[in-house]
């Protein structure tokens, strides 16, 4: 099949096998996609396939082939994930009040102070690794580590009602 006979082809059969993979899946998006790989896919072998050849017949086997692999490996997926979920609780408690403000006051601090507060305490990193993943050397990591703290000790204090609030 020359280049010219194939884009021939190509417009002349994607649409219609767009609408068979389409009733096939139930999904245009996912119909779209898979027409389009198995479009791919016989592209780089147009030179193998005759054009009276039924190559239609052939991107469409490959289309379907394709769309069936992606919804076994999607319910795969979801039956390993529902495995996974047996025993637990359907539904994820709230947070708890404290939890609310904490995540408030961690909002108020400038970034790079939130996301070093965040790896040392919540993630439970040595200041060599925050440094390490942070891209900052120690000594700045201690420095957001110890402004993060007052700013936080000031913000909580606010909320609470503390000494600065009472």
């Amino acid at each position: 099949m020359t280049t010219e006979e194939y884009e021939e082809f190509y417009a002349l059969c994607v649409r219609r096998l767009i609408g068979q993979v389409y009733l096939l899946t139930g999904s245009l998006h996912e119909a779209e996609d898979v027409v389009q790989d198995a479009f791919v896919r016989c592209w780089t072998r147009r030179r193998s396939i005759k054009a009276d050849a039924a190559p239609e017949a052939w991107v469409r086997t490959v289309a379907f082939r394709l769309a069936i692999s992606r919804f076994r490996r999607v319910r795969r997926g979801r039956d390993a994930w529902q495995r996974a979920m047996v025993g637990r609780p359907a539904e994820v408690a709230a947070p708890d009040e404290q939890t609310v403000m904490l995540a408030q006051a961690l909002g108020r601090l400038p970034e790079r102070q939130r996301l070093v507060m965040v790896m040392f305490y919540l993630c439970d990193m040595t200041v060599e690794q925050v440094a390490s993943e942070a891209g900052m050397s120690t000594g700045t990591v201690k420095t957001h580590l110890s402004r993060g703290r007052t700013a936080l000790n000031g913000l909580l204090q606010d909320v609470e009602g503390g000494p600065s609030g009472a």
